[in-house]
């Protein structure tokens, strides 16, 4: 049975249609995943949804009484004495004409607050930004809403709790979700709907299914309209023939193409991708940091302790931990920023670092894009190349005429995206990343993937986006309580196979990791498989202790030739090159990234191996 139905919904932003003619049904145990690049309208619709906004055009059909709840990306709570009494007044609960109903929905408040771990006596005014998200949450599930509306859920929660939420999504009614968390669709979705240039295509099954039709579509669409643009082009040819044209008075043939102009002006173009680039600049030495028995505490919490860990050049270490586990602390130790209370940090030679604060500290919201990139100057230089800002600025979808705009008007995605263009305008080594994902949509966190997989540098990534963890990092870093930090080979995935069972009758939410990994991934990594050998054989043989050696020299002579093969196809005249050498030179490039890739992954498992034999094999 239909919830709501919107029909030939129209809605626009200034100049900028966000929907057009859009439509949609939405069904009773339906979730439904909302995805679209920034910038679409997928907030405006849960919004007219929600009735906050009304359409420009078009109707939205809702069933009589029908409850709905929503979540903003940002959520406000209203000041009161207490986090409980603010949601009262979020929910507008006292408006609840029956009391045994408006107890019955305070009850469970209380009880979702605390299966969210918050304190609803604590003062809403303090509350972080995941706090907030989490105190939203609870208010909406305890409405039991007959439709529920989350705006990007998964922003400032950590992988427990979003865990937590895929459960409680599943359990609740129908939904619609906007998130950029794959993993989460792939978990809650039963259909994607995409929001693209106005208009809402519906795809059943997960991300993961939608990603498979998406192809597949893509694919045909380009068929066509090559097609197309081959019969067009022929037709232009012959009206400008003149002659020919007027004496034959084909009117048909003019009226045909009048036609195709028409469709062709109107045709949605496929949106551009970000383009991504990133500078390592000069090579940093092969010991990026070391830490020996390091230990840190505030006032009387311990937030590490003795914790040993090397990081080594092209290593790409992703750390897992609850909010307010230390991460950021952390990372502030391993850059030398932070001096620990015992033991002993080191840091390696010519190391060129650059931070993304998840936070955007680094923004003025008064500066203009422009001057936010290159400040004075339209200029900028990136990699050894003069680029005009403009064009730099367009490479991560700004527009011209909004170069001279001031970051305050930005969305959170877009302020991502500028960080980002600031972040990788300058050469670095050492790249920090703290939480890049929130508010990227799909498309431009999947290139930002790429990118940072074929980062000749050294990253320390800090993520709860657990498809970004599996795709980007070799290692993992996880807080495992009481200032106790675990190293892991792999991912997160690769982390739930190796990490230790719960204690039986533990309330922990480790009790079955292996089953989690096998659904996420369908089998155990080799790079978890090389982990558990570590632990099984804990002596190096000759040749792997001869291999381990060479290992080194072979991955720099890689890069090296990686380095001087981006280098020529980088030359504004390679082009000129001839058809054969353009080939080697893509065949050869591929070869050497597979042979990286392949070659890192048996350095992890052998340094796992070495110091696993250090050790004992603990």
């Amino acid at each position: 049975m239909s919830l709501l139905t919107i029909q030939d919904a129209e809605l626009a932003y200034g100049l900028h249609p966000l929907l057009d003619r859009a439509s949609l049904t939405v069904d009773e145990g339906e979730r439904i995943g909302l995805i679209g690049r920034n910038g679409t309208g997928k907030s405006s619709l849960l919004s007219a949804i929600a009735g906050t906004i009304a359409l420009d055009d078009g109707e939205i059909r809702r069933r009589d009484g029908l409850r709905i709840a929503m979540v903003e990306q940002e959520p406000s709570l209203p000041g009161a004495s207490s986090l409980r009494e603010s949601l009262v007044l979020r929910g507008h609960l006292e408006r609840v004409a029956d009391e045994r109903e408006r107890w019955r929905i305070e009850a469970r408040l209380v009880e979702f607050l605390h299966r969210l771990g918050l304190d609803e006596a604590a003062d809403p005014v303090t509350a972080s930004g995941g706090e907030r998200k989490r105190a939203a949450l609870a208010l909406a599930f305890a409405q039991q809403p007959d439709l529920l509306l989350l705006d990007e859920p998964t922003n400032h929660l950590d992988i427990g709790a979003i865990a937590q939420l895929e459960e409680l999504v599943r359990r609740a009614g129908a939904s619609i979700v906007i998130t950029h968390d794959r993993a989460f669709l792939d978990a809650v979705a039963t259909r994607i709907v995409e929001l693209d240039r106005g208009l809402l295509r519906s795809y059943p099954g997960n991300f993961a299914a939608y990603q498979s039709r998406k192809s597949d579509q893509l694919a045909a669409e380009e068929v066509v309209r090559r097609k197309f643009d081959k019969f067009w082009a022929q037709e232009e040819v012959w009206i400008r023939k003149g002659v020919e044209a007027r004496r034959t008075r084909n009117e048909g043939r003019v009226k045909r193409l009048e036609r195709l102009r028409t469709e062709r002006a109107a045709r949605r173009e496929r949106l551009g991708n970000v383009k991504l680039s990133l500078d390592a600049g000069a090579r940093s030495g092969k010991l990026v940091a070391e830490l020996e028995h390091v230990t840190k505490r505030f006032g009387d919490r311990t937030i590490v302790r003795d914790l040993s860990l090397v990081v080594m050049r092209g290593d790409r270490l992703g750390l897992i931990g609850p909010n307010g586990a230390g991460k950021t602390t952390l990372i502030r130790l391993i850059l030398g920023a932070l001096e620990p209370d015992e033991g002993r940090v080191r840091l390696g030679t010519n190391l060129g670092v650059a931070y993304f604060d998840q936070m955007r500290g680094e923004l003025d919201p008064e500066r203009t894009l422009a001057d936010t990139i290159s400040p004075g100057s339209e200029w900028i230089e990136i990699g050894g190349q003069r680029r005009h800002v403009l064009t730099y600025l367009g490479e991560f979808l700004f527009p011209p005429e909004r170069v001279n705009a001031p970051v305050k008007t930005l969305s959170g995605g877009e302020r991502n995206r500028l960080l980002l263009a600031r972040l990788f305008a300058r050469p670095a080594n050492l790249l920090v990343l703290d939480e890049p994902t929130n508010d990227l949509d799909i498309e431009s966190l999947e290139l930002l993937e790429e990118t940072l997989q074929g980062y000749a540098g050294t990253l320390l990534l800090v993520s709860h986006d657990r498809a970004f963890l599996d795709n980007v990092v070799t290692q993992t870093l996880v807080a495992e309580g009481g200032g106790k930090w675990q190293e892991y080979a792999g991912g997160y995935a690769d982390w739930l196979v190796q990490r230790p069972a719960a204690p039986r009758g533990g309330d922990d939410d480790r009790t079955t990791p292996v089953a989690e990994a096998r659904r996420s991934r369908g089998a155990s990594s080799p790079t978890a498989d090389a982990a558990g050998a570590a632990t099984a054989r804990v002596k190096l043989s000759f040749k792997e202790q001869r291999e381990l050696e060479t290992l080194p020299g072979e991955l720099e002579a890689l890069e090296r030739e990686q380095h001087e093969i981006a280098a020529r196809m980088c030359a504004p005249d390679y082009h000129r090159a001839g058809a054969e050498v353009l080939r080697a030179d893509r065949a050869r490039a591929e070869d050497v990234e597979k042979l990286l890739a392949a070659r890192l992954e048996r350095w992890v498992a052998l340094e796992e191996l070495a110091a696993a034999a250090k050790t004992g094999g603990r």
